[in-house]
């Protein structure tokens, strides 16, 4: 007995046909934003980064930047710059100079505000100083000239002996007699400091003291005072008020220097002292030094 078959209705499916997607799936595939933009570059189907914020732009300008509390300080601290050197070095030139123009402004303070009496005594001073320089220039150049003459050696061996005379006064090995002036200081209120005897001494050098006493101290080039407990020493030798000063030299030169505007007498007298000048035609010095 044959048998009918029946084929399902519609065409048979061929094996070798693709199978097509729904409907739904072609249009889904064809959506612009899930197609690929360039299929065959694989390279090109990553996604783009998402755009940068303006703090990581800085970031990536500045990787080195150091982060923290060790970063803030780091960018805190002062730099150095050439500009910053010579402008320190423009103000230390110009405070120094400052200075220096106040300190002449006091001195000119000073003159300016003294009386018409100690003006002149300043230039009486002034013109014995220069006085007595051109007659050491004469009296050297008069040795010169005997120097020159001298046959048989009589006018050098006189100088020499001079000479010597002359340095043993100077050094405080010989004792000296000659015009002069006494200064008496008297320290009630222990005011007088070591730099205040010092300040009188070079002051009556400057005068033309050739011979200095210092109560029993014998004064040379190298003399010293230094401020020890109570009081002031001189060369290692301990000196007691009231401080008596003995110099030769031409008593009214010295009197003059040390009375000056703000001179010798007007600080120790600021420093709580009294000072007398007591000029002397004929005086001694008998204090010397051992060598």
């Amino acid at each position: 007995m044959n048998e009918k078959r029946h084929e399902p209705s519609g065409r048979p499916q061929d094996p070798q046909e693709p199978t097509r997607a729904p409907a739904t799936d072609e249009r889904r595939a064809q959506r612009p934003e899930e197609a690929p933009q360039n299929p065959g570059n694989p390279a090109q189907d990553t996604p783009d980064p998402p755009p940068e914020t303006p703090t990581e732009a800085r970031d990536a300008q500045a990787p080195d930047t150091p982060k923290g509390a060790a970063g803030v300080m780091d960018l805190l601290r002062p730099r150095t710059t050439w500009g910053q050197l010579v402008g320190g070095l423009l103000c230390l030139v110009v405070g120094f100079a400052v200075v220096a123009q106040v300190q002449s402004n006091k001195r000119d303070t000073t003159f300016a505000t003294a009386r018409q009496d100690e003006l002149v005594g300043i230039l009486s001073d002034l013109g014995q100083r220069s006085e007595r320089l051109r007659g050491d220039l004469r009296d050297l150049e008069g040795t010169k000239a005997d120097l020159e003459r001298d046959v048989q050696g009589d006018a050098a061996l006189e100088e020499a002996h001079r000479r010597a005379t002359t340095y043993g006064l100077l050094a405080g090995t010989l004792p000296a007699e000659g015009p002069g002036i006494e200064m008496l200081i008297a320290d009630p209120r222990s005011g007088v400091r070591a730099a205040n005897l010092l300040d009188a001494l070079q002051e009556l050098r400057d005068a033309g003291a050739e011979v200095v006493q210092v109560n029993d101290v014998r004064t040379a080039a190298g003399t010293y005072f230094l401020d020890v407990s109570g009081g002031v020493e001189a060369d290692g030798r301990r000196l007691a008020a009231p401080y008596r000063f003995l110099a030769i030299g031409d008593p009214h030169t010295m009197t003059t220097a040390l009375n000056i505007p703000g001179g010798v007498v007007k600080t120790l007298q600021t420093a709580g002292a009294s000072v007398s000048i007591t000029p002397r035609t004929r005086m001694a010095v008998s204090a010397v030094r051992s060598g």
